[in-house]
C-alpha cells in the first residue's frame, strides 16, 4: 500500500466516506482485500458483455460482509473499461415493480446516475448523446473534407445516426426509442434546446402522459412502471452500438423487497426481478449486465424471500456438490461473500492508517501489533459471539485515529484499553444501512 501513490483529494475522500459509515465512490482500488477470487469472477462478467452477452449475478451475505463495496468496486472497474455503469438503491420508494410508479422511480434513478469514464459521477446521458454526435461529425468530416457549415454536412450525420437507430429498431419500443434519438439530434442540429430537453425529458422517463409526450416529440407511448425494463435493455443495445462496452446495472439493497408487508407487491416484484433474470440468462438482452446485492435472508427466507418460490429456488439454490464439498462457487448465478479473515481485516487496517496519515499530514507510528491488539480489545468487550464485521472496526479504527490526531497526549494503547472505548456492533449503535457498507 505504501508503494501505491494516492492523492490528497482521494485520501480525504476515503477517510470522509468511512468515518460517515457508507462506500467511497473513489480510492476503492486502496481497500481491495481478501476479495481476489470474487472480483475475477465478476470481470469475467464483463468481458462476457462487451463480447454481446447478457449476465445476471446476486451478491449475498449477511450485513457487513461486503456487497456495497463489491458493487461499487466492480463500478469503479467497469468504468475504467469503457462500460456505461448506472446504480441505484431500492428503497421503499424506488422497487422493481408497485402501485404508485415505484418502478419508474428505479428506472428515474437509475438515469440520473448513468456513468462513464468521462463523467464517473453520474449525469452522462447528455455526455453520452453528445460525445457520440461529435465522434460522427469527425468521421463525416474525415471522410468527406466537409467541414459542419458546408451544405450537406448535417444530412450525412443524420445519415449516419440513422444507421445506428436502424439496429435497435426491431426491439420492443426500438422504434419510439429511436425516434427521440433522432430527435434529440435535429435539437442538437437546429440548436433548439426544447426539443433537445423533450427528449431527455423522454429518455429519463419524466412524462407522465402520452399526450404531453406525443404533442412535444410526435412519439406515442411513454416509459412507465410496466415497460421501464425494456428501455434499459434498448439503452444497453444503443450505447453498444455507438462505441461503449456494454450497460451495467447495479441494484443494491434487494433486502427492501423481501421487507416489503404486502404479499401480492411483494411477489410482482419477484416476478418482474425473475423476468429480468430469464431475459438476461437466455441472451434475450444484449450488452447487458445486472448485478444485485441482498442479505442471506433475501433470498433463502422460506416465506418472503427468493426461496419462497419454487422457480427461483430452482435457480439459484446451489448445487448439492457445493453444498456438500463445502466449497465456494464463483461463477453461478448467486455469488456468496462471506467475512474476511483476520489477516485481511488486518491488512485494511494497515491500509486506513496509512491513508489517514497522508489525509491529516503527519507520521504515523502504529504497527501491526497495535492494530491487533485494536481487534483483540474490541472482541473482548463485544464477546466472541457478537456480530463483528470489518464496517464497524474500520469506523471506530477512524474515530481513534482522529481522536489521537487531535490530542497528542493521549496514547493509544490508554485509549483502546480505556474504561470510555465503547465497540460498535451491527445492530447496536448503527443502523443496518451503515453496516452494509463494509468491506
Amino acid at each position: 500500500m505504501a508503494k501505491q501513490k494516492i492523492s490528497k483529494k482521494v485520501a480525504a475522500a476515503i477517510i470522509n466516506s468511512l468515518g460517515a459509515g457508507v462506500v467511497p465512490r473513489v480510492g476503492l482500488e486502496y481497500l481491495a482485500v481478501g476479495r481476489e477470487k470474487e472480483m475475477q469472477s465478476l470481470l469475467q462478467n464483463l468481458n462476457d458483455i462487451a463480447e454481446g452477452v447478457a449476465a445476471f449475478r446476486f451478491l449475498i451475505g449477511n450485513y457487513g460482509c461486503g456487497k456495497s463495496f463489491m458493487l461499487q468496486l466492480l463500478r469503479h472497474r467497469a468504468i475504467e473499461q469503457g462500460f456505461v455503469v448506472a446504480d441505484a438503491d431500492l428503497s421503499s420508494e424506488r422497487r422493481l415493480a408497485g402501485t404508485n410508479n415505484e418502478g419508474l422511480a428505479t428506472y428515474r434513478e437509475l438515469m440520473s446516475r448513468l456513468a462513464t469514464k468521462a463523467r464517473p459521477e453520474g449525469g452522462a446521458l447528455v455526455s453520452i448523446l453528445e460525445g457520440w454526435i461529435n465522434k460522427i461529425q469527425q468521421e463525416v468530416a474525415k471522410e468527406t473534407g466537409m467541414h459542419p457549415n458546408d451544405d450537406g454536412f448535417d444530412d450525412r450525420v443524420e445519415t449516419k445516426i440513422r444507421e445506428v437507430v436502424q439496429y435497435i429498431e426491431d426491439l420492443v419500443h426500438g422504434f419510439d426509442f429511436g425516434s427521440v434519438i433522432i430527435a434529440y439530434w435535429r435539437g442538437y442540429r437546429s440548436d433548439d434546446e426544447q426539443l433537445k430537453s423533450a427528449a431527455l425529458r423522454w429518455l429519463r422517463g419524466e412524462y407522465t402522459t402520452k399526450t404531453e409526450a406525443k404533442a412535444a416529440l410526435g412519439v406515442r407511448v411513454i416509459i412507465d412502471d410496466d415497460s421501464w425494463y425494456d428501455y434499459i435493455k434498448l439503452i444497453a443495445k444503443f450505447v453498444a452500438e455507438i462505441g461503449y462496452r456494454g450497460l451495467l446495472v447495479l441494484l443494491d439493497e434487494a433486502a427492501q423487497i423481501c421487507q416489503i408487508p404486502t404479499t401480492v407487491t411483494r411477489e410482482k416484484n419477484y416476478n418482474r426481478l425473475l423476468a429480468i433474470f430469464n431475459d438476461t440468462m437466455q441472451c434475450k438482452a444484449e450488452h447487458l449486465g445486472v448485478f444485485v446485492s441482498g442479505t442471506t435472508n433475501f433470498l433463502e427466507d422460506p416465506h418472503r424471500g427468493l426461496f419462497a418460490d419454487a422457480a427461483w429456488r430452482r435457480r439459484t439454490k446451489e448445487s448439492s456438490f457445493v453444498t456438500k464439498a463445502k466449497v465456494q462457487e464463483f461463477f453461478g448465478p448467486v455469488m456468496r461473500l462471506y467475512p474476511l479473515t483476520e489477516a485481511e481485516i488486518l491488512t485494511l487496517l494497515q491500509r486506513l492508517v496509512e491513508i489517514h496519515a497522508l489525509n491529516f499530514n503527519y507520521e504515523q507510528t502504529l504497527k501491526i501489533d497495535d492494530l491487533k491488539a485494536f481487534v483483540q480489545e474490541i472482541v473482548n468487550r463485544l464477546g466472541a459471539q457478537a456480530l463483528l464485521t470489518p464496517g464497524e472496526i474500520v469506523r471506530d479504527l477512524i474515530s481513534v485515529l482522529n481522536v489521537l490526531y487531535q490530542n497528542s497526549g493521549i496514547s493509544f494503547d490508554d485509549l483502546i484499553h480505556g474504561g470510555d472505548f465503547q465497540p460498535t456492533v451491527a445492530g447496536q449503535d448503527v443502523d443496518e444501512d451503515i453496516a452494509e457498507f463494509s468491506l
